[in-house]
């Protein structure tokens, strides 16, 4: 029998099949990207609906989130970069609820896994490489030219800018699943400490202080969880302005 006061921290992040097919078995990640998807559509599509002069609660906040990542995305791209508004909108609510999701006790956190958050970096990268070509033609390699650099050392520039260029998905993704991992096994690490103490004779009388430790921890991930949301969208926006324009 497993001892109590043991807890594994990595246990959270373990993969179960709900469905089992093999490959494309439906998991418990699968399950949150539903739910993740599901509820965004849901509180959208309620707070909306009315679109009353004098919003309620749910009105007020979703008009918040619009105005929030639209004044996100044309402060850093552009008036041209805001028909890409609904791409980065949808890219920060997922992110936003899925790591919220995870701070919820017995809920997976899909973000803490590479595969997802690659995916999405992916595919910012693969919109800002369609795009950029699209608009500009072999006008977008500019992006790997910077003005005013002496010609001699050009090529070693115009070599570290194709490598930082194609980077991009790496740090990306890694900066989210880095973040949110670190944050929950620290989490868990620390919650784990108040059951093993109390189990330990006159030690449980420090137990308030892993107490007062996962609080802080705590509030401390919801933080974690708005600013990599936040990060993520405002980094995509950016390289959205580089496929818009890549000279500058």
């Amino acid at each position: 029998m497993a001892d109590p006061t043991k807890v594994d921290p990595i246990h959270q992040f373990a993969l179960t099949d709900i469905v089992p097919l093999g490959e494309f078995s439906f998991t418990n990640s699968s399950l949150f990207m539903v739910l993740t998807t599901g509820l965004i559509g849901a509180y959208l599509i309620m707070s909306t609906q009315k679109r009353a002069m004098v919003p309620n609660r749910l009105q007020l906040v979703s008009e918040m989130l619009y105005e929030f990542v639209a004044n996100m995305v044309s402060d850093s791209a552009g008036k041209a970069g805001m028909k890409f508004f609904p791409f980065v909108f949808s890219l920060f609510m997922f992110v936003l609820v899925a790591n919220l999701f995870g701070m919820i006790p017995f809920f997976f956190t899909v973000t803490s896994h590479i595969i997802v958050t690659f995916a999405l970096a992916m595919l910012v990268f693969i919109v800002v490489v369609v795009y950029g070509f699209w608009k500009n033609g072999f006008g977008f390699l500019r992006l790997f030219v910077p003005s005013g650099v002496p010609i001699y050392i050009l090529p070693l520039v115009a070599v570290i800018e194709v490598i930082s260029f194609l980077s991009r998905p790496i740090s990306l993704s890694v900066r989210l699943f880095a973040n949110i991992l670190a944050g929950h096994i620290t989490l868990k690490v620390f919650a784990g400490f108040i059951v093993s103490m109390g189990g330990l004779g006159w030690f449980a009388l420090l137990t308030p202080l892993p107490l007062i430790l996962t609080i802080g921890i705590t509030a401390l991930e919801f933080l974690v969880a708005v600013l990599q949301a936040y990060v993520f969208a405002l980094l995509t926006s950016m390289y959205i302005n580089d496929a818009i324009h890549p000279g500058h």
